[in-house]
């Protein structure tokens, strides 16, 4: 478990390396919602998502022997960009494991800030196998991308700063993948604001977070086939889904098209580009999949790590019928 104080921990850690992401508004949001809307923009974070926070914070307090051996990762490109560029700034070597069809804007990001790319195939392999292989394999420190406190709570960091900057907040919408986010968040939010209602958005296709919630334990599903690459998780992490079963309020889903037509409006009337999984949030407030009508709502936009000829792509459908 963790708590306030290591989310407080992680900030201070921050301070001055991770940007201070800003909060967003849109009157056109507002009114098509019925709520007062707050969306804190970690695609303005460095590397482009959230994952910088809890990389950095755990990369930095590696004991310094161990940080000059080398870290490695495995992640479909958010985190892998995260350790790769926060791993540099600390003058440690990187080596990450991406899929193979990871957004070609990802891998060749996750080269360009200095990282080596191992690749595998996310439908016949098991990523978190091949992750614990090759650090043992070349004496590296594994960064899980979300499977560990000091990640969590990095990620954490994102709910400190916008409860601070958009006090009052009734609820608080958050994209889950393997979980690490909402578990930061959550414990941030709830200390906070004991009262304020937290939900998890994932995409219908990877609903393990939701299925599992139910059962009261960790349920495992094929691989999501979904747009939204961030969220294609087979099971929650064990450490996650701990935190987030105590804490978060609910889990609700959105499909593929209510992702796209996020990514549009964010893109249209909020001149933001968000990447699939960093638009599910906003997606379920647009789609109405959340009623939280007369409330002050916090969004989490997680990351906008997507290239031209993809978002083009994934929008020119939806475009094209409007």
């Amino acid at each position: 478990m963790i708590g306030i104080d290591d989310v407080r921990s992680a900030a201070a850690a921050l301070d001055g390396v991770a940007h201070r992401t800003p909060v967003l508004s849109s009157r056109t949001l507002d009114a098509a919602t019925g709520a007062t809307v707050f969306c804190k923009a970690e695609c303005y974070q460095r590397g482009g998502a959230f994952k910088f926070r809890g990389a950095f914070s755990m990369i930095s307090r590696v004991p310094s022997q161990e940080r000059a051996r080398g870290v490695a990762a495995y992640s479909s490109g958010n985190h892998a960009q995260a350790v790769a560029i926060a791993a540099a700034m600390l003058d440690a070597p990187a080596v990450i494991l991406m899929p193979e069809d990871a957004p070609a804007a990802k891998l060749d990001a996750t080269r360009g800030y200095g990282a080596e790319v191992v690749t595998y195939d996310r439908y016949s392999q098991d990523r978190d196998r091949l992750g614990r292989e090759l650090a043992a394999s070349r004496g590296l420190t594994l960064v899980p991308p979300y499977e560990h406190p000091l990640v969590m709570s990095g990620q954490g960091t994102a709910a400190l700063e916008l409860l601070d900057q958009a006090p009052g907040l009734d609820a608080l919408l958050v994209p889950v993948g393997g979980g690490g986010l909402m578990a930061g968040c959550a414990t941030a939010a709830k200390a906070l604001a004991p009262d304020i209602e937290v939900i998890g958005i994932e995409p219908e296709q990877g609903d393990d977070t939701r299925r599992s919630l139910a059962a009261g334990e960790r349920v495992r599903i094929p691989v999501p086939r979904t747009i939204a690459d961030g969220q294609q998780v087979e099971t929650p992490g064990e450490l996650t889904f701990e935190v987030n079963r105590r804490l978060a309020d609910s889990v609700e889903l959105v499909s593929d098209g209510e992702i796209v037509d996020a990514m549009l409006f964010a893109f249209d009337r909020m001149k933001v580009v968000l990447e699939p999984s960093g638009a599910c949030a906003l997606a379920a407030l647009l789609a109405g999949r959340v009623h939280l009508t007369g409330r002050r709502v916090g969004v989490v936009l997680s990351g906008g790590n997507v290239g031209a000829a993809r978002f083009a792509e994934l929008t020119a459908g939806a475009v094209a019928s409007s």
